[in-house]
């Protein structure tokens, strides 16, 4: 097996997973997978490996594999632990960063005011990214940028959706303003709580969405009931 194309469809399915081109629940069918890449079935397997220890996707004996789909209590769960990295990348970048990365930093914070200005949310989402990761390359510590970054990944189409809620992208846009500021000047602690609280924010507006979904749910109206005589219907379908 070529190692470099097991990681080249490693890259590439994990983009279409975090772009929610793939969504949570979804099957990843491995014969599918390798014509739609052009590839034999075993680069797809070690993709898929990877995949799934990196906790992107779920490998379930006999059944396949499944885009990874966090339930409520799990998501929160990881979010916490999100914001407890992002507050440490944010304390080392307030005392070690260098002027170049507050440059990054206040480059991807404009671009961040520019989507957001015109409520451009898929833009915002790849800007918004790039603050966060500018923030972690600023804490000069690669051992928690690695533990931060992979992390991300496991709520990331999360946090994408939770972008998409009303006002969320200014709301947003205010938290970022706070958090380079206080980077910029050297407030490690200042730093630090105000990543942990937009990141324990988008946990919390996380689960409302999650609470608005099981109310539509349950105040679906039931599907209607067959008319007596059109049984043989289902059954020729």
């Amino acid at each position: 097996m070529n190692a470099s194309q097991a990681e080249r469809l490693t890259a590439i399915i994990e983009e279409e997973i975090l772009s929610l081109r793939l969504k949570p629940g979804d099957k990843l069918d491995e014969t599918r997978l390798a014509e739609r890449y052009g590839t034999s079935r075993t680069p797809v397997r070690e993709a898929l490996r990877q995949l799934s220890a990196n906790g992107l996707i779920e490998l379930r004996p006999h059944r396949g594999a499944v885009v990874a789909k966090l339930g409520i209590g799990e998501l929160i769960e990881v979010l916490e632990v999100m914001a407890e990295l992002e507050g440490a990348c944010g304390r080392l970048a307030a005392k070690a960063c260098l002027k170049s990365d507050l440059e990054t930093i206040e480059s991807a914070l404009a671009h961040c005011r520019c989507y957001a200005a015109v409520n451009d949310v898929q833009g915002y989402k790849g800007a918004n990214e790039a603050f966060h990761e500018a923030i972690y390359g600023a804490s000069r510590n690669s051992c928690l940028i690695g533990l931060t970054l992979g992390t991300r990944k496991r709520v990331a189409a999360y946090r994408r959706v939770q972008l998409e809620h009303a006002k969320r992208l200014e709301v947003s846009v205010a938290d970022h303003e706070r958090i380079a500021r206080a980077i910029a000047q050297g407030f490690a602690e200042e730093a630090d709580r105000l990543l942990q609280v937009h990141i324990l924010n988008v946990g919390a507006d996380l689960r409302r969405l999650f609470s608005m979904v099981s109310s539509l749910e349950f105040a679906r109206p039931p599907a209607p009931k067959e008319k007596p005589g059109h049984a043989g219907l289902t059954g020729a379908e």
